[in-house]
This record gives structure tokens, sequence and C-alpha cells, in this order.
């Protein structure tokens, strides 16, 4: 009986052990084959150390693949402070190096860490810095290649494509909105040490970084390039408080060029004060818009039938009476009788309040709200401004009056673009955009690609025929004269407007605007001009900002190439301005009849003979007079 039941026990203790054994056996089967690079991977990460590759940011590109914002390789200066035997010493020559202080290079040298990135006096070194601190030749001292940002037109649009801090994060403008798209995934080098932080004599690893995606802007680089110029040049010539340009496609909302002054340079971001660096001002500055808002109320009056410019006439006296409110005329004395054509031609701020009234305060307040004032236009930039209407239920005459022509409310810039965009472009209104797309480095194909967004139609493609050939005529026949180009239409209206300071009107300080578009009869460019306060000069729109627009208008012309057309609306010559007539085709013709035909320009011949066989410019258009014709003879 006893051996029996020892017999069992023995049993029961082989089962349990057999049991034990087979349980230690799956889980080192387990471990073996399931949990085997989990637990390489920690095992390898006691003893393996990482030193970083920041990866490049995606680049940044007009829209014709030209690059605006790249990457500079520099050098950085990291630290193993396990490996470093001399501490004291090394610190004393990296603080030399550096032109540091020993006592804060010494605390980075004895910092309890398995790496230690000396910042910010390590970061960014020069190729000289670099090698000197390489000939030291100290262990645990590393130099390591790092991406940094660099914008090689410095100021060029500065404020839409922002800047970036030390460890490449956006801070402002496109750099911060598309962060998340730009920023890359850094890669490393993997070196193997001991326990006490010695390096293995054990092959490397290299994770290569992976740069960002790259964006695609609509701005044109040759069209930002000329309004960059003629900014500079107004403020050289007037010295204003703040000046801007903006270029858009009408048909799309494609924002094609913008800047601002003051401006800085986002290489050195630093260096300019928080207000000039934070403060985009196509998009971030409001003001009362004076007479280019006049657009929106002759837009208006036509699409609700209020008024015929060619039938309709106004008389103006020099001022007119609103509610016992007297609002006067820019033209002392007025410009007597007028067809409501040369109302918007004068800019005659009586004849718009008469169009305002008779529009009454909610048809017009429901235009201006229809063409996007009072709100963000949602451009893809940051610091959005909105603007301030008046409470359509709150306003009486008198504020309706001086909404018509343009005082009273703010806007900015882009707002006004864009509205007036949809009342040259058929009618409807878009949606500006700085970002065409978005794209893989690698491959180059677009994983966001933005197309126009269309809000809203806000008058007819036939109120909008009629709004751009009235705004020609102003460009022709009226305040807009200097923005005149011989062969080529244009369009447009002027604005000065009295600036606002605590609650009231500063006296002889304006904002002088120009709001332009070509060609005339089917628009290809609108361009914004507005000068803020300019010095030593007669303060009007037509003086001083029309010329701009016309300069950044001549400048796309020579940029796109842009053929001449002989089907243009005529300018009256005043007797200040240059003179051009059409140049006669004197081809076919003799010399002597050749010059008769000529008496208005200066003649040049060359070639042997009694016939002209060829002209230089070509026949047919408008021609400086004076200006010399070149005339090849033969028989």
């Amino acid at each position: 009986m006893f051996f029996r039941n020892k017999h069992i026990r023995i049993r029961y203790v082989l089962l349990i052990v057999g049991i034990l054994l087979l349980l230690i056996i799956g889980k080192v089967f387990y471990i073996q084959v399931f949990e085997y690079n989990k637990l390489s991977d920690l095992a390898e990460d006691l003893w393996s150390r990482n030193l970083p590759i920041t990866a490049d940011r995606g680049l940044i590109l007009d829209r014709n693949g030209k690059v605006l914002a790249e990457n500079i390789t520099t050098t950085s200066l990291v630290l193993i402070p396990n490996q470093i035997s001399n501490k004291e010493q090394v610190a004393k020559d990296l603080a030399e190096i550096l032109n540091t202080d020993y006592e804060n290079m010494l605390a980075h040298v004895s910092k309890k860490t398995s790496i230690e990135r000396v910042h910010p006096e390590g970061r960014g070194l020069d190729y000289e810095t670099a090698n000197k601190i390489d000939e030291l030749g100290y262990d645990g001292v590393y130099l390591l290649k790092e991406s940094k940002r660099n914008y090689p037109y410095n100021t060029l649009l500065a404020h839409t494509l922002g800047f970036v801090g030390i460890d490449n994060q956006g801070l402002s403008g496109l750099e911060l909105m598309y962060d998340e798209y730009l920023t890359g995934s850094d890669g490393a080098i993997k070196y193997f040490s001991d326990s006490k932080g010695g390096r293995l004599k054990l092959n490397e690893i290299y994770n290569p970084p992976t740069s960002g995606m790259n964006l695609t802007l609509t701005i044109d680089l040759d069209i930002q390039l000329a309004v960059e110029k003629e900014l500079d040049n107004a403020v050289t010539k007037y010295n204003p408080e703040h000046a801007l340009i903006l270029v858009m496609d009408p048909k799309t909302g494609e924002v094609l060029a913008m800047a601002s002054r003051p401006t800085f340079d986002a290489n050195d971001y630093l260096s300019a004060s928080v207000e000039v660096r934070n403060r985009n001002l196509p998009i971030w500055m409001t003001y009362e818009p004076g007479s280019t808002f006049k657009i929106i109320t002759l837009a208006s009056s036509l699409e609700e039938n209020t008024v015929n410019l060619f039938k309709d006439t106004f008389y103006d006296g020099g001022s007119t009476k609103v509610d016992g409110a007297t609002i006067h005329c820019w033209k002392g004395g007025g410009h007597g009788a007028q067809t409501f054509l040369q109302v918007v031609e004068n800019s005659c701020n009586p004849g718009f309040v008469a169009l305002g009234l008779k529009l009454g305060k909610e048809k017009l307040f429901s235009y201006i709200d229809k063409f996007g004032f009072g709100e963000k236009t949602d451009i893809d930039l940051n610091g959005e401004a909105k603007g301030i209407m008046f409470d359509v239920n709150k306003i009486g005459n008198v504020e309706l009056a001086t909404t018509a022509f343009g005082q009273g409310i703010s806007v900015t810039p882009i707002q006004q673009v864009t509205a007036v965009s949809a009342a040259i472009n058929g009618g409807i209104l878009y949606q500006p955009y700085v970002v065409k797309s978005i794209s893989d480095p690698e491959t180059n194909d677009a994983i966001i690609y933005n197309e126009p967004v269309e809000k809203r139609r806000v008058i007819s493609e036939e109120t909008s025929k009629m709004v751009r050939y009235a705004l020609e005529s102003v460009v022709a026949n009226g305040t807009g004269r200097n923005a005149y180009i011989e062969n080529y239409r244009v369009g447009g209206k002027t604005g000065t407007a009295q600036k606002v300071q605590n609650g009231s009107y500063m006296v002889g300080n304006y904002i002088l605007s120009f709001m332009g578009f070509m060609p005339a009869d089917d628009p290809d460019y609108v361009v914004y001009v507005a000068v803020d306060y300019p010095k030593g000069v007669t303060q009007y729109g037509g003086t001083v900002s029309a010329p701009i627009a016309k300069n950044v208008l001549n400048n796309i012309i020579d940029i796109k190439d842009i053929p001449k057309t002989k089907e243009v609306m005529p300018k009256e010559y005043q007797w200040l301005d240059v003179k051009y007539k059409v140049l006669p085709n004197v081809v076919g013709l003799s010399a002597n009849d050749a010059k008769k035909a000529l008496q208005d320009f200066k003649v040049e011949y060359s070639g042997e003979g009694d016939t002209v066989i060829y002209q230089s410019p070509s026949a047919e258009f408008y021609t400086e007079v004076g200006s010399t014709i070149k005339l090849l003879l033969g028989n």
C-alpha cells in the first residue's frame, strides 16, 4: 500500500515537472519566434545611440517652378558627454572657437545625457568655424550636417512666404499655415556604445531623412519682381507710411503677385519689428477705400437698371446736401452738366451720391454683401481682416450717401481686388488663393491640387461688360488717364481716401489708390496700388498710384509678350501729355510721299531706290509724335 501510494506521488511529480517543462519550452519558443524583434530592438536601444540628421523642408515654388524658398546645408555641433574624457580642456577649446562663455560650454560638455546639442551657439556654423572644431579631433565631439531654410530673394514676398525658427519650424505666413506638409521626417546615424557610453567598433546604420512636401504657388515670380521694384521706387520717391500692390487673375482668383512696404528680410527676420513681420498689409490693412469703391456702386446701379450712363444726366455744382449735411466734390465749383458716364470718368462724388440714394440702402448694401465686403475672403493666408460695414438697420441717408463714394466704411485690399474682379470678369465672385498645389518631392506628383472656387454670381455678364466699358473710359478720358497705355486696352478707377484718426478725418493725409485691369474687354490681370500718405506731391490717386499701376501693367506686357491691338479707346490728350498718333502705312509710297505722310514724325532712310519697301515701327498703331520712323528704300 505504501509503495503504491509512493509511485502515484512520483507520477504526479513527473507530470507536474513535465507540464512545467512544456510551459518553459513554449515560453522560450514564443520569445524566440514572436517576441524576437521587439526584444532585439529593446536590447539594441540599450547600447545604441542616434546622431540626428535634420530633414529638408519642402520647397516653395512659383507657378512656373522657380524656387522661392529652398534649403542650404549647414553644420551643427553635437556632444556625447560620456565619450569626452578631458571635459575642462574640451570646454575651453570649444568656448574659444565659438566665442562663448567657458562655464556655459562646460555645462554642455558635462551634462548627464546621452546626446547634447549645443544650442544656439553651436547651430548653423560656417565652414571656418566647423573646420577649427574638426581639427581638434576630440572624442565625443561631432559635427553634423543640418538643413537650414534659405530665401534666395531675401525680402521678396516675405510676408506671404513667412519664415521659420532655428529648428526649421514654421513661424508665420505659408511656412506656418502649411508646416505639417513642408516639414519632413528627420533621419539619423545610429552607432553603438558600451555601458559607459564609449563608442564600439561596430558598423553604423544610416537612416536617411525624408524631405517635406513641395508647395507650388499661384505667384508669378517675374511679375512679383516687377511689383517689388515699383514699390521700392515709390518708397524712394514719396517716402510713404505704407505702400502695397496686389495683382490677381480676375477669372480664377489666383494671386499673381502681392507685396507691401515696409518689408523685411525673411533670412534675418529678427532684425525687423514684430509689427512689420506680422502685418501682411494686402490682407490685413483696413481703411476707407475712397473712389475705387465707386465701382461697386456703379455695378449695382447698372444691374438694377437705375441709371443709363449715356442718356441720364447730372449737374454738379461742386456739392450736394443730404439731410442737412453738405458733401463736396473733389473739384472746386464742380463739373457742371454731365452724363453719368462722365460722372464715372470724373469720379464726381455728388453724382455717386445720387446713384446711391436712387438705389436705396437695402439694395446698395445687399450688393455690398454679395461682393464680399464685411466678411473675410478666405484666402489661404493667416492674419486676414474682414473690415467694417455700417449696420443697414442703423444707417440714414447721410451714411448711404458717403458709402456710395467709399467713405465711412472700412475694407481690405484683398476684398477690393476680389470684388472688382467680380465686377469685370462677367459677374462671378471667386475666392482668392495663393497655393496652387502640394506635391511629392520625389515624384513631383500633386497630392493636393487647388482649383478656382466660384462663390456666387453677383451681377450679369451684360452689366459686367458695361462696367468694363465705363472704366476703360475713365482711363482714356477721365481721372485714370495716367494709366493709359497706347495700343493696349486698360480700364481702371482712381481713389483718394482721407484717413481717420481718433474718429476725425486728418488734414492733408490720404491713402491714394488705383484699381486697374487689362485687357479692358476681357481682363486677365487686375492690379491694385495703394500709397499711404506720400510726401512732396499733390495727393490724388490719379497723380501717384495710376502711374505706378501703369508701370506694373507695362511690365506684365513685356513679361507675357502681350501683342498690341488696334481696337483701343482713343485718349483725349491734354497739353502736358506726350502725344501719340496712329502711324500711317507708307510701304509702297515714294520717299517724297512717305515723308509728307509722316510729317508728325522724324524719318530715317536706309537702302537705295525711291520706294519704301519696309517701315519700323509697324503701321496703324499709336506711335509717339516726334519719334523716329525707319524706312527701307528699294526699287
